[in-house]
């Protein structure tokens, strides 16, 4: 389905060094910010305490931050956990302090100024549990990884496995170096997004790469050069290109406004990732393609003689 279509094929490849050394230096930013400041991992990774608590009417989130910080967790992640009523804590792991100990503070704390306040659940989660979900993370990523190279390997050339494969870890890094950067909470619900962007992202690239396909077989543009076969390809992809992340967007903008605290950096990474991805896959994954030398002769099988031709 086409909303509109572009006549003239669009130069994209003829900037290709320009968009890749932005590319280049937006990458060592984010790497350098990951070097030396790190991430800010979430309970989930570190350890900590989750408390549910319910109140009678809708709780007042900031007043909870201050009772919190009062009780020594400046860093307590207070958020809304399905209604306005209910409300998630998570805090941090305190030396000489029991799980059921923390819990018994807080309640207590919440009573003073809410009667109402009751405790839904009590969770612990340890330091080396945090570690095996990094750990597992990290694995599923490399995992996914190696699983898109090999599958674009194998549907296409080995060419378009690495250049998809380096415009993907491009848009994790860059993920990675937005939460670096500016210090966003780095929780499971972010990995699960980072995880999802790795597929969303290359199915855009196998949308172009099977573009470029179709015209290297295409016997009209055997005239024409790598640079304008993959500017064709991708200027007659835009249409769907457009239509496709404008409605992902959209649905991710209900979250990132409408999702509370508890969906916020969910939606926040996909949004980076969606808009990243794009750019990836157009003006990063196909001058890698270009650059690594694919030809016609790499996805085109060449024609058979016929017996008439064989025998001249």
């Amino acid at each position: 389905m086409e909303f509109f279509r572009i006549k003239r094929d669009i130069p994209f490849m003829r900037y290709a060094l320009i968009f890749n050394v932005i590319s280049i230096v937006t990458f060592l930013i984010a790497v350098g910010s990951l070097a030396t400041r790190g991430l800010n991992f979430g309970v989930d990774f570190t350890g900590g305490t989750v408390m549910e608590v319910s109140y009678a009417q809708p709780a007042d989130l900031d007043r909870i931050r201050d009772s919190m910080a009062k009780l020594g967790f400046t860093e307590a992640s207070v958020q809304n956990f399905g209604t306005s009523r209910d409300v998630l804590i998570r805090l941090p792991v305190k030396q000489g302090v029991t799980s059921a100990k923390l819990s018994e503070l807080v309640i207590q704390d919440l009573r003073r100024n809410d009667k109402t306040v009751e405790m839904r659940r009590v969770e612990f989660v340890g330091p080396q549990v945090g570690r095996e979900l990094f750990e597992s993370g990290a694995l599923a990523l490399l995992f996914v990884s190696i699983g898109i190279v090999l599958y674009l390997w194998l549907r296409f050339e080995w060419k378009f496995g690495v250049a998809a494969i380096i415009a993907n870890l491009h848009d994790v890094v860059i993920i990675l170096g937005f939460f670096s950067l500016f210090q966003w909470e780095f929780s499971l619900p972010v990995l699960a997004a980072v995880l999802a962007i790795l597929g969303y992202s290359v199915n855009e690239s196998v949308v172009v790469f099977d573009r470029v396909r179709e015209n290297f077989r295409n016997r009209k543009m055997r005239s024409r050069g790598v640079p304008e076969i993959i500017d064709n390809a991708i200027t007659r992809t835009m249409s769907r290109t457009i239509i496709t992340h404008a409605s992902t967007q959209m649905m991710v903008c209900a979250m990132l406004i409408l999702g509370g605290e508890t969906l916020f950096y969910f939606a926040l990474a996909l949004t980076i990732g969606i808009l990243f991805g794009i750019y990836s896959s157009v003006l990063v994954a196909s001058p890698i393609v270009m650059w690594l030398g694919v030809s016609r002769e790499d996805l085109a099988k060449p024609e058979k003689k016929t017996e008439a031709e064989a025998v001249v």
